[in-house]
């Protein structure tokens, strides 16, 4: 009785021993085929990065490194153009971990470049219920504001930012843009004003300022920063376009052909300036 009460202790040590293997085996692969996922990912290999994830996901579905592993799977779905597939992704990663704020921002990047507002909105927000002073959900839910006309809104977001980070470019363009949204054109051109003399080659800063004074009713001023646009970025057509429109609009009709013909030569269809070079003659 003894011996065979023996040989089924031998048996069962045996087959613990055996199970701990095969288990130590399926673990290093998991792991193996995440590293070579992630190798993949640096590498620009999306495709196999793609397949990769996916299988490291069927080895092992109840492992507890699943929600990253979807989430990264989500990101290279995003790099490749599959907005869809990285949205169910990202979304997978989130049933697993519901309060990860990078996730919930990945996922409501990818619904804002989709032009899901609605959806992109519900993801910052609740970035911003678990951390009140996250600056990137702050930036987007500010820019969403903005689309919707709810400037009250996106100028508290812009508050907060600037709040935590004064120097944030950023929130500080959304603040200009809210003041001359709003016609507090003095309040707008002063900040504008701040943001060049700080990032004077910053090319769009000069074209927002352009804007304000076109929309202030100083013409002359604003030729003088398209001029400036132009200098930085020699090759930007739709500024020369706008610089002439400019020109054309105080009567500068030989200023506004130049710079309707440079426009041509920088690729824009002649066919779009035929009216406005007739206007030059």
């Amino acid at each position: 009785m003894s011996i065979i009460i023996k040989m089924k202790k031998r048996l069962l040590l045996s087959i613990v021993v055996l199970l701990a293997g095969v288990s130590e085996s399926f673990s290093q692969s998991y792991n193996e085929i995440v590293e070579k996922a992630m190798s993949c990912t640096f590498n620009d290999s999306l495709l196999q990065a793609e397949e990769l994830f996916k299988k490291a996901l069927k080895l092992d579905p109840e492992n507890a490194r699943n929600a990253l592993l979807f989430s990264n799977l989500g990101t290279v779905q995003k790099r490749m153009g599959k907005i869809d597939e990285a949205i169910e992704s990202y979304t997978l990663a989130l049933n697993i971990t519901p309060y990860s704020t990078s996730i919930l921002l990945n996922r409501g990047t990818v619904y804002l470049d989709r032009g899901e507002m609605d959806k992109a909105y519900v993801d910052f927000c609740n970035v911003i219920d678990l951390i009140p002073e996250n600056i990137e959900a702050r930036l987007y839910r500010a820019y969403i504001y903005m689309d919707r006309r709810e400037y009250k809104e996106a100028r508290i977001d812009y508050n907060v930012i600037v709040g935590k980070d004064p120097k944030h470019k950023a929130a500080r363009i959304g603040l200009v843009l809210l003041d001359q949204n709003e016609g507090k054109f003095i309040s707008a051109r002063e900040n504008i004003d701040i943001l060049i003399a700080n990032n004077p080659k910053d090319a769009s800063l000069l074209v927002i300022r352009a804007n304000l004074d076109l929309e202030r009713g100083y013409p002359e001023s604003a030729v003088l920063d398209l001029e400036s646009v132009m200098k930085l970025n020699p090759k930007d057509a739709e500024t020369s376009v706008q610089l002439g429109d400019v020109y054309l609009s105080m009567g500068k009709k030989h200023e506004a052909k130049k710079a309707y013909e440079r426009a041509v030569s920088l690729g824009i269809p002649m066919a779009a300036m035929k009216e406005k070079l007739r206007k030059c003659k």
